[in-house]
């Protein structure tokens, strides 16, 4: 009997075991799931508080560009030095000045929006809280039933996954989340005499907002994983992805549109990241590939 006859043997256990197992690690990802939801719960305001950085952000820098163009008035080159400085600070290069007597204000409209949106918070901060304890358990129950190398390959993957996730996250919260607020913000129609129109954002349309975005840029940076793992499947090739990087490109930004708010400035934002990983994912198909036909070389050699 060969190696991988004894591995697949030594994998197999009775119907009522897998059952009894797939149980026990349900509940333990069910409590997983309720105790970093009520944690999450419990620090609900706190974490709400954080979310509305970006929102303090762009109305700083709306204050600051107001204030140096009713001190120069129209200038382009003040305009350029402008666009300049909002780059660096959502680059983390630059601080942003204090605007005195700023407040960050957003309003709801019914008697319990605001307590259902924490709800809605806790739950998708459970989600993530909880992601390494239900992914360990996932690949618990999975991987008996590798091989070893099919174990090896797929650890890499449950790793590179949230991170990922985390950099598209992080992504919208400090670049693209203030950047889009900046420019709605600065739609506002402010000193027309006796004509005001503000922006007073809900508190549960700016979650949705805040949500939409971070799961559109989250999940849209699985493009590398997802390839590479069709990739590793055999289903495509680099030089097929590389042929049709041009279809790509409109699908990209045909995903962005679905995914994204009704906006030119979010669709491209998400797009032109995607498109980049689109790319780096054809290397890691190559890569995959090379490896691929040495270890079918080092093996055509020991059968010779």
């Amino acid at each position: 009997m060969s190696d991988v006859d004894d591995e697949i043997e030594a994998s197999r256990a009775p119907l009522l075991e897998h059952l009894v197992e797939l149980r026990t690690r349900l509940i333990r990802c069910v409590i997983a799931l309720l105790l970093a939801f009520l944690l999450c719960f419990a620090f609900s305001t706190q974490i709400f508080t954080l979310l509305l950085h970006p929102f303090s952000v762009a109305a700083g820098l709306l204050a600051v560009r107001n204030s140096e163009a009713h001190a120069s008035g129209f200038d382009l080159m003040a305009v350029l030095s402008g666009a300049k400085n909002m780059f660096l600070v959502l680059a983390g290069l630059k601080d942003l000045p204090p605007v005195p007597g700023q407040v960050t204000k957003l309003v709801f409209t019914a008697p319990l929006e605001f307590f259902f949106t924490k709800v809605k918070l806790a739950a998708l901060g459970g989600l993530a809280l909880s992601f390494p304890v239900l992914a360990g358990q996932i690949y618990a129950f999975v991987a008996p039933g590798l091989y070893k190398k099919e174990r090896r390959a797929f650890l890499p993957f449950l790793i590179a996954s949230p991170v990922l996730f985390a950099i598209g996250a992080a992504m919208v919260y400090y670049m693209i989340l203030p950047f889009v607020l900046w420019f709605s913000m600065s739609q506002q129609i402010v000193g027309a005499g006796n004509i005001s129109v503000d922006l007073l954002p809900k508190v549960s349309d700016y979650f949705d907002l805040v949500t939409t975005l971070l799961l559109a840029f989250g999940l849209c940076f699985q493009l590398p994983v997802v390839l590479t793992l069709v990739g590793m499947a055999g289903l495509v090739s680099s030089k097929t992805l590389l042929s049709g990087w041009r279809y790509a490109v409109v699908g990209v930004f045909v995903v962005a549109a679905v995914v994204t708010p009704p906006d030119p400035i979010s669709q491209t934002l998400l797009a032109l990241p995607i498109i980049g990983l689109y790319f780096i994912s054809i290397g890691c198909v190559w890569l995959i590939e090379r490896g691929r036909r040495k270890e079918e070389a080092g093996t055509d050699l020991t059968v010779v």
